[in-house]
């Protein structure tokens, strides 16, 4: 019987099998959640290569979709396409997110971090998941796009099934009805009044006569919603417990604010945001690490077993804030890398800067209390992480 991937007590603490893993079967089958069974790849550069095979495709059907409406307009956009669907789809979004636009978010992300940073309690437990974390990317991907960011604790009930996986199986179909009928009522809505969003903006895009489909369009903003939140409320919500968990760090990160991009990286590679990459096909037999996975078969690439892998980062079990060589796949490799991870960078050094500047008393609530982890195979996050401020 394969390992069992849905195991709780795997969610609460896979480490110790990916290390097994990545040892004594480094390429294996592994049960998912569903009952189905799945490839796993836990090493480094075993997972390099499956990221940039193109044998391992993300829709091996031919560009053939879902007969279900609801199920394509989540399955249209880049992320889950192979080229040259891909490479059109990329194309269309990527001037969105060029060096200099991120960089001009710059002052908004600070408004909003300051912002939610004074209204923080002082002497009293709180959850800082729900009180930052969570509330600052979301807000920035709202902004950006032109969505109310009234409606953000929908998007977050919605997104919290989505990605759950099996978990969140029988709530699945009524949250992703939800989503795609508010995306077309936005999708609407820019119609008849545009402004100067993103939203608006990918449903004007033109390069070369070529536009993005309705499905296409709507599977774009889903992807941008969820992916534009869900791996940055993990980067800070684990970043952070990470270094209240260990005191010493977050005195060293608050002494020297130099540290900060070079944490944030640490966070993102021991910590990983995303657990594994979205399910790949093979196309044909597929031989990775010394095994061969069979034709038509799914593979998972577990980037965070990949990230603590010893052969390729040197005391990879240890957060070392100062880690001079991170060449991390918290963000993926290939030409799935993620668009947004400037994003991401950008969003986590202000948090964390602000964190540091401005609440060196942050302090876990209850240092002994064990925190539960999201279950799903796709995000590695907390559920809550409760802590106090004390003044100095």
């Amino acid at each position: 019987m394969p390992d069992n991937l849905a195991d709780p007590a795997f969610h609460a603490d896979p480490f110790p099998a990916y290390a097994s893993w990545r040892r004594e079967g480094p390429v294996r089958e592994v049960q998912l959640g569903s009952g189905g069974i799945a490839w796993l790849v836990t090493r480094y550069e075993d997972a390099r290569q499956a990221l940039t095979d193109p044998r391992l495709a993300k829709n091996p059907r031919g560009g053939n979709l879902p007969s279900d409406p609801i199920q394509r307009a989540l399955s249209s956009h880049m992320l889950a396409v192979d080229p040259p669907d891909h490479t059109r789809l990329r194309r269309l979004v990527s001037t969105a997110f060029t060096a200099r636009r991120i960089e001009a978010l710059r002052p908004r992300i600070t408004e909003i971090t300051t912002s939610l940073l004074d209204a923080f309690p002082i002497n009293q437990p709180f959850d800082l998941i729900d009180a930052f974390a969570f509330p600052l990317p979301i807000q920035v991907i709202c902004e950006l796009l032109g969505i109310p960011s009234d409606d953000r604790d929908a998007f977050r009930a919605w997104s919290n099934v989505i990605v759950g996986g099996v978990a969140y199986q029988d709530e699945f179909p009524g949250a992703a009805t939800a989503m795609v009928a508010y995306i077309h009522e936005l999708l609407a809505a820019r119609r008849r009044a545009p402004g100067d969003d993103l939203l608006s903006g990918l449903i004007a895009v033109r390069d070369s006569e070529d536009r993005l489909t309705e499905d296409e369009l709507v599977s774009m903003v889903f992807l941008l919603l969820i992916a534009g939140h869900e791996t940055t409320v993990n980067l800070i919500g684990n970043g952070m417990y990470l270094l209240l968990s260990e005191r010493e760090r977050w005195k060293a990160l608050c002494a020297d604010a130099s540290l900060i991009p070079t944490a944030t990286e640490e966070f993102l590679r021991y910590e990983s945001p995303v657990e594994t990459a979205t399910f790949r096909i093979t196309t044909e037999p597929v031989t990775i690490g010394g095994t061969t996975i069979p034709a038509h078969a799914p593979v998972l690439v577990g980037l965070l077993s990949a990230n603590r892998d010893d052969a390729r980062f040197p005391d990879a079990g240890e957060v070392v804030l100062d880690r001079p060589q991170n060449p991390h796949l918290a963000f993926g490799h290939g030409i799935h890398y993620c668009l947004g991870a400037p994003l991401a960078r950008l969003e986590a050094h202000i948090a964390f800067a602000g964190l540091t500047r401005r609440h060196s008393g942050l302090r876990l609530a209850d240092p002994a209390a064990t925190l539960a982890w999201r279950p799903g195979l796709l995000l590695r996050g907390l559920f809550t992480l409760p802590v106090t401020v004390t003044p100095g």
